[in-house]
């Protein structure tokens, strides 16, 4: 997810807005030069955003948030929280607390939750750790796991579940309790910069959801492809696994596991075509998709998954995959699996699209009744949404989407299921947000401040939305 602001600066130049809501946002210049607000694509939302008397955090009346976890704090196991909070997302816990799983996007060398010269690293069980580092860069990505009250509003704890990863970015979770992490890198075994790699990296790992202190199993899912990872979304129905890819030339993935609940335990890697449709989707130019348009689809199956050339993007266009502009969140919802592609459109301000999987997905018989893909929402304006990045579904139906960019404001955006968008929260911090997910009893937002490593909880009256 951390990326260059390339397509950020060649599209945008950003005035602070934000503080009444949409309708009295100022018009900001597109790509070309145009001011582009669409009137017709605003949602009423929560209402107008308050300003912050702390400067730190705005929402519409009647809403709360806390900062619960800071980088650099002690957690309860000894170790540190890391920096560079991602991807989350939660899972019910005894006794009606949440457990919430949480990514940490950080890079190879710097410091995590074994302390700035590593000094904690020692108090860790060799075979917990998935790269050592020779015992001189140890992976300090990896996920933490915060056990919190919503009751009550605070944290019982947290700890670190996943350690020696690298840049694990979003994930997903599973209908078995468990978390997908994704790592963000394409690193091989090897030394790079000053840094050891023992193993080599650009793989998916899970992490179970639990509410006592323990450290997951570092098992490299390898058969889901070894690829610039981004996110996951598993369909309940057939325990398929669909991926995205942050790449500006990436794809989307499928995943068809031996053993639904068994990701270990192998499975095939597919690519996604469009029938009869732009094999091209980013519609950054000739012809346009536009949105609502839906196309069937095929999978063909990929070879040489773990790709040492990390090649496996070109391969798959090669022989007739879609092609995509960074694909970056996913979550399922109740009416498909939806992912947004953060530099894709006319403006190359994002993309978010919906793949409906066809009755028969992954059996012999889906080519009698293929998935559908269609572009779901594509403003081009950076009024409504600007770099869509991490996502969620809401429990009243409204995506919850996640601004990729550093600003004087830096939003989450709800989209309605018509399409149509609001300003959720905005804050002042000069990061993207990311991670956004609600709790299981619907009565809490989580979302990181990345760049400061903050971990936020956000209540208030949702049920404005609900019915």
């Amino acid at each position: 997810m951390s990326i260059s602001r390339r397509h950020f600066l060649k599209t945008c130049g950003w005035v602070t807005v934000g503080f009444m809501g949409l309708q009295q946002l100022s018009c900001i210049s597109s790509k070309n030069g145009m001011a582009i607000t669409n009137k017709s694509l605003i949602a009423d939302g929560f209402g107008p955003l308050v300003p912050d008397p702390k400067g730190i955090l705005d929402l519409p009346a009647g809403f709360v948030y806390k900062v619960i976890s800071r980088a650099g704090k002690k957690m309860d196991d000894g170790f540190f929280v890391p920096g560079v909070p991602d991807g989350m997302a939660t899972f019910p816990g005894p006794d009606g607390l949440t457990i919430l799983i949480r990514n940490h996007e950080v890079n190879p060398g710097k410091s995590g939750a074994f302390g700035k010269n590593h000094e904690l690293f020692s108090n860790i069980a060799a075979d917990k750790v998935y790269d050592s580092g020779g015992g001189i860069s140890p992976g300090c990505g990896g996920t933490t796991t915060i056990v919190y009250d919503t009751k009550k509003q605070q944290v019982v704890t947290e700890y670190l579940s996943l350690a020696g990863t690298l840049r694990n970015c979003a994930g997903g979770p599973t209908p078995w309790n468990s978390w997908i992490t994704c790592e963000e890198t394409e690193d091989l075994k090897g030394s790079k910069g000053g840094v050891v790699f023992d193993e080599d990296h650009g793989y998916n790992f899970e992490v179970p959801a639990s509410a006592e202190i323990q450290l997951a199993e570092p098992i490299a899912l390898k058969a889901m492809g070894r690829f610039r990872h981004e996110a996951v979304a598993v369909d309940p129905k057939t325990g398929i696994v669909y991926q995205t890819e942050d790449r500006d030339d990436g794809l989307i993935y499928r995943f068809i596991p031996n053993v639904p609940d068994k990701l270990a335990e192998g499975g095939r890697l597919q690519a996604l075509v469009v029938i009869d449709g732009p094999q091209d989707t980013r519609n950054w130019s000739g012809d346009q998709i536009p949105v609502g348009a839906s196309y069937a689809t095929r999978w063909i199956d990929m070879e040489d998954v773990e790709a040492p050339k990390d090649d496996l993007r070109d391969r798959g266009y090669d022989a007739g995959a879609a092609r995509f502009a960074r694909g970056e969140g996913m979550w399922r919802g109740e009416d498909g699996i939806y992912f947004a592609c953060t530099s894709g459109g006319k403006a190359e301000l994002g993309q978010i699209w919906r793949y409906i999987p066809g009755a028969a997905e992954g059996t012999p018989d889906e080519r009698k009744s293929p998935g559908k893909l269609e572009l779901f929402a594509e403003p081009n304006d950076s009024n409504l949404v600007s770099n869509a990045d991490n996502l969620t579904v809401a429990p009243w139906g409204d995506l919850i989407v996640c601004e990729d960019r550093s600003g004087d404001v830096v939003r989450l955006v709800g989209v309605t299921p018509e399409g149509k968008l609001y300003t959720l929260a905005n804050h002042h911090k000069r990061t993207e947000f990311a991670g956004a997910t609600m709790s299981p009893d619907g009565s809490t937002l989580f979302v990181n401040m990345q760049g400061i490593g903050w971990t936020v909880a956000i209540t208030g009256p949702w049920e404005n939305r609900i019915g």
